[in-house]
């Protein structure tokens, strides 16, 4: 069965940086778009950024450009967020995020918390 699993959250500084990994398992990997969103307390999800299957494409919400970066390696079955100059107001649960035709897929997410 598809398996997405997060992981490099924590707790950093403003301005601080994480890069965060998504390990896929149970589907064919590469020829998948990729996709984080995160999900703020009492807010809702929102896209944050994707990838298309053989990475040369990005997308980048407006308020991540520049901060964010979206990589993955599909030898390695893995989708990696780089985040950075992070704001306060970015503390909330990134997931990670697949979809085919009939299903859509979620991680159980991993938290990223920005506080001094």
């Amino acid at each position: 069965q598809v398996q997405l699993v997060e992981s490099g959250g924590g707790l950093v500084q403003p301005g601080g940086s994480l890069k965060l990994s998504c390990a896929a398992s149970g589907f064919t990997f590469s020829i998948y778009a990729m996709s984080w969103y995160r999900q703020a307390p009492g807010k809702e999800r929102e896209l944050v950024a994707s990838i298309s299957t053989t990475g040369d494409t990005t997308h980048y919400a407006d308020s991540v450009k520049g901060r964010f970066t979206l990589s993955r390696d599909n030898a390695k079955n893995t989708v990696y967020l780089q985040i950075s100059s992070l704001k306060p107001e970015e503390t909330a649960v990134y997931y990670c995020n697949t979809r085919s035709r009939i299903n859509i897929y979620w991680g159980k997410g991993t938290q990223v918390t920005v506080s001094s």
